[in-house]
């Protein structure tokens, strides 16, 4: 089991497919990361069991 998991989104801004790096070791992180394609910031909340499945949000800056 790698803890590094890439985890394919939807970016709310554009809505283009993109690839985000999540560090499953932390059990919930908050964190903002630029959309590849638009450039915009997209909010990410992820949340890992102890399984280390990840449940991943994203969402538009001003919609927090």
């Amino acid at each position: 089991m790698y803890l590094l998991q890439g985890i394919d989104i939807q970016c709310p801004y554009c809505g283009e497919a993109v690839e985000i790096v999540v560090d499953a070791s932390i059990r919930r992180q908050q964190y903002i990361e630029d959309c590849p394609v638009c450039c915009r910031p997209i909010t990410l909340d992820a949340s890992v069991d102890a399984a280390h499945n990840i449940e991943l949000r994203a969402a538009r800056e001003d919609d927090c």
